[in-house]
């Protein structure tokens, strides 16, 4: 059962006198009510998931050659996400609230909704005791509790691209023409999410929503020089895109709209034959997506400490009345359970669109005295205002407490009779999607092959592709004050940002059209980022999960090409069967579950796959 703001009964027939004393004060064993936050967890029945996902994709597309170097692609294309969720032995909240009102009817627990007609089949509910809640008692509280969303996108697009060197538009220095691409295209997204009355109950709101986006853009690229000494090639390349956005929810009448202009600028210069240099310049948006703008809005656990809770709050009673607090209820408030709070995520619709700028420059050798072998070393630098994202419970509670801001103390929604900041329909901390301040992130990519043959076995293929982070920035709030998160991750920071990550392959082709191929995954090492002297990771202390250790996995896999209509596959992934870093659920409130964080470590162990690829 989760925790509730619930009716209980000041002569509560299951609760001991002391129970009744704590919640009814006084009133204790009249025939009074009392508003109390009731939290039991049992282990009647257990709590399960049935997740049903159907996914359906639909393309069509036309391309011709219209001469002179004309060329055009139109396309066509239908996506449509059906999803259904059914939480088997779900709470009935209404139910529950029923059952905690109980008076004691000649010797016989009885609820009264049975006394008054409402409710003739209510059981009372035994949440005084460890283990008291009977099958019969569970049978009547759970129900199961059923979700549905139906998300589609369907994107027309056309494009007209033409090499204007076959009308004669070349530069005087170079030996190809012009080229140029336009294009057009129009998007419309949907989301629709459905909750029945039961999974209401639980805080799961509908939603729905609506994204047109339509969109025209132009490409160039123009060869400068060629041929030349120290001139190889010199050309440059440049491109605009304007975008109009329509948003619209049915359900609230809610609209906006906004237009914006995007644009790039790419350098390419190879002054011999064994290297090329290249930079370019791009101005990029991201615009909320619809499930950013409309999601559902729901209540779940973090991983958070009330500083205005307990007898002894840790927060002064100034800072306490900022996040809602009465002077009442100071020193009154209950602790949340186990360090777990209650926080508000979901879609924002005042969101609009995030802004970057990017900046790459980088190299590309291939020397003509080490034939098929190849090395791109790019360093890129990209920082996005008005990020959309959601800002960290932890960072929320901690920069209240420390500076009493009032935007941050503003996103405390305390229960308005206990004050507290769990429970379910009590209070919470507001972290739904929003604008934030900036993320910046930069660093070098490496990518290195070498082919060679091996006489009469084949030949050997090694190939490398890594990142090494330089700063992972963000800033919050504007005007806060910011963190780096590299190499580090938890609380704040989230998932891991390790300085050094790699994939390394070594594939042998045999002559058989068989490929033998092993591949290294490594993952640098990272620390809590709670444990830096950043007031702003500052988080409740831990003595575990301090660090999480490199990670190397390796994987296996073979090619067997058997003729052009059948090709066969087979492999084993995490060879070594590597278990992921177990971690403290406390740590996972960005990107975490099942105590891990599958997206970056195998959360599976190892797998075995087999599969064929059939050409008719």
């Amino acid at each position: 059962m989760r925790a509730e703001a619930a009716t209980v009964a000041s002569a509560y027939t299951y609760a001991s006198a002391a129970q009744l004393q704590a919640i009814c004060g006084s009133a204790a064993g009249t025939n009074t009510t009392e508003d109390a936050l009731v939290a039991y967890r049992t282990d009647v029945a257990p709590r399960r998931d049935n997740l049903r996902f159907n996914d359906y994709r639909y393309t069509a597309g036309l391309r011709g050659d219209l001469g002179s170097g004309f060329s055009y692609d139109v396309n066509y294309m239908y996506s449509l996400v059906k999803y259904k969720e059914t939480y088997l032995n779900d709470v009935n909240q209404v139910k529950a609230g029923r059952a905690l009102n109980v008076i004691d009817v000649n010797g016989v627990p009885t609820c009264r909704s049975v006394i008054d007609g409402t409710d003739p089949n209510c059981i009372p509910v035994n949440v005084f005791q460890p283990g008291g809640v009977t099958a019969e008692q569970a049978a009547y509280l759970f129900t199961d509790s059923n979700t549905a969303s139906r998300n589609s996108l369907s994107v027309f697009s056309g494009t007209l691209s033409g090499d204007l060197g076959q009308m004669g538009v070349t530069l005087p220095w170079a030996t190809r023409g012009v080229g140029i691409a336009l294009g057009a295209e129009r998007r419309r997204e949907t989301l629709k999410f459905t909750a029945d009355e039961v999974a209401q109950q639980n805080g799961t709101t509908n939603a729905d929503g609506i994204i047109s986006v339509t969109e025209a853009y132009g490409e160039i690229e123009i060869p400068l020089i060629e041929d030349k000494p120290f001139f190889r090639s010199l050309t440059i390349n440049g491109g605009v895109r304007y975008s109009s956005y329509d948003n619209k929810q049915t359900s609230t009448g809610f609209g906006s709209s906004y237009n914006v202009w995007t644009y790039k600028g790419e350098l390419s210069w190879q002054p011999v034959d064994d290297l090329r240099v290249r930079a370019s310049y791009n101005r990029a948006i991201r615009a909320p997506n619809v499930a950013e703008l409309f999601a559902s809005q729901s209540v779940g656990n973090v991983a958070a400490q009330d500083p205005c809770a307990g007898s002894n709050p840790a927060a002064s009673l100034e800072i306490c009345q900022l996040t809602g607090v009465t002077a009442a209820q100071y020193g009154r408030i209950v602790e949340c359970p186990a360090a777990t709070c209650s926080a508000l995520g979901g879609g924002n619709v005042a969101l609009k669109p995030e802004t970057a700028d990017t900046w790459t420059a980088g190299l590309v050798i291939t020397p003509k005295a080490l034939r098929r072998f190849s090395l791109s070393i790019d360093y890129y630098n990209i920082k996005v205002k008005d990020y959309i994202g959601s800002i960290a419970p932890s960072l929320i509670i901690g920069q209240c407490q420390e500076t009493g801001d009032p935007y941050f103390c503003g996103l405390f929604k305390r229960d308005a009779r206990s004050g507290a900041l769990f429970g379910q329909n009590a209070g919470y901390i507001v972290s739904t999607t929003l604008n934030t301040g900036f993320l910046k992130t930069s660093g070098i990519d490496v990518n290195a092959d070498y082919a060679f043959d091996v006489g009469d076995l084949g030949s050997v293929n090694v190939n490398m592709v890594g990142t090494y982070l330089i700063e992972q920035v963000a800033q919050p709030v504007p005007g806060l004050g910011s963190y780096d998160c590299k190499g580090l991750f938890g609380y704040t920071c989230g998932q891991p940002s390790p300085e050094w990550r790699h994939v390394a392959r070594l594939s042998w082709m045999a002559p058989s059209d068989t490929t033998v191929s092993l591949s290294w995954r490594h993952i640098g090492g990272t620390k809590l980022s709670s444990l830096t002297d950043n007031p702003l990771l500052s988080a409740p202390e831990t003595v575990v999960n301090s660090k999480i250790k490199a990670y190397d996995y390796f994987d296996l896999s073979l090619t067997q090409i058997i003729d052009k209509r059948l090709t066969l596959r087979a492999g084993v992934n995490n060879v070594f069967d590597r278990d992921p870093p177990a971690l403290s659920a406390g740590l996972l409130q960005l990107f975490g579950n099942g105590n891990t964080y599958p997206g970056v470590y195998d959360a599976l162990g190892r797998t075995i796959f087999v599969g064929a690829t059939v050409n008719f």
